[in-house]
């Protein structure tokens, strides 16, 4: 009888953690949980990854690489951009800041010379189905074990998410099981609750999401908390849009590129963007407030009650 492996993709959010609980404490199921390490996480997730290894079990960490993707860039900056009329300044600081830095996100960014967007989220792809797949679903498939991929999404997130379904068979030879598809986020919480496992910090400082700070998904409001409490990472995507920016033929680089239809300047525009009120013309005189006096706790989810 083929071995069943049960794969879990860990974020260090909330749905995938409470998967992961109600797996190995309320079905008894073993399972190899997974995080995908994209460079772009917020230092308390990185803690929490580890403190839910300390409470839950081991998790393997996975890395794209770009490395090759990066070189083959350097052969096409070097042989090609100048018959396409790019001028040598750009062409010598093109080569400058084409070595791989050993951030998956940031090195993803230098091959594409462009963020991902909404439109071209080139970002999930890369930085996670294509390792998952290269790293740990693959191997197993072809040492013979019979892989389930555990995806911890809910149908109350999107109107996408909505119509997947608990089941689904893929051409790679795994089969995807979503267990909390139908669950509510206060199901997604009382389940921490229930086993003892506190969820990430940052859902009680702001965030709505768990995952890449910012996200390209990143709303206003999120923008904002992310802008007056973690300002250094704000400082980090600025000095990242200045690495990419030079790395592009077309010399672009902003990390939300045309974010909500308007042209943009770089993330610290967006940033002054996000104090504004709706319409974006007027500074809100509530979060000018909010600014300098950010509380010990705020939650989306309820959290701080």
């Amino acid at each position: 009888m083929t071995e069943t492996i049960n794969v879990m993709t860990v974020s260090g959010g909330k749905d995938s953690t409470a998967m992961w609980i109600y797996a190995i404490k309320e079905l008894g199921v073993e399972v190899s949980a997974v995080f995908n390490d994209t460079g772009n996480e917020h230092p308390m997730t990185y803690e929490y990854i580890d403190y839910l290894e300390s409470v839950l079990g081991p998790i393997k960490r996975v890395k794209a690489d770009f490395s090759k993707q990066i070189a083959h860039k350097r052969e096409v900056v070097q042989t090609k951009w100048r018959d396409d009329g790019v001028s040598e300044e750009i062409v010598q600081q093109a080569l400058e800041m084409l070595h791989p830095t050993g951030n998956p996100f940031l090195d993803l960014c230098l091959w594409k010379g462009r963020f991902p967007s909404t439109k071209r989220r080139f970002c999930t792809q890369e930085l996670k189905i294509i390792p998952n797949l290269e790293q740990v679903y693959i191997p197993l498939l072809e040492a013979g074990y019979q892989v389930i991929s555990w995806q911890g999404v809910r149908a109350q997130e999107s109107a996408a998410r909505a119509k997947l379904a608990e089941w689904e068979d893929t051409p790679e030879g795994y089969r995807i099981y979503r267990p909390i598809l139908k669950w509510t986020v206060e199901e997604v919480f009382e389940m921490h609750r229930r086993h003892g496992i506190k969820p990430n910090p940052l859902y009680t400082m702001g965030m709505g999401r768990v995952g890449c700070m910012p996200c390209i998904n990143c709303g206003k409001q999120e923008l904002f908390e992310i802008a007056r409490r973690f300002p250094e990472q704000i400082n980090r995507i600025a000095k990242w849009e200045e690495t990419v920016k030079k790395a592009s033929k077309r010399g672009a680089g902003s990390f939300f590129p045309t974010a909500n239809g308007r042209d943009t300047e770089g993330i610290y525009d967006e940033v002054e963007w996000s104090k504004t009120t709706w319409g974006g013309k007027q500074y809100d005189l509530i979060k000018a407030i909010e600014m300098e006096d950010i509380p010990v706790c705020s939650s989306q989810y309820g959290l701080c009650e």
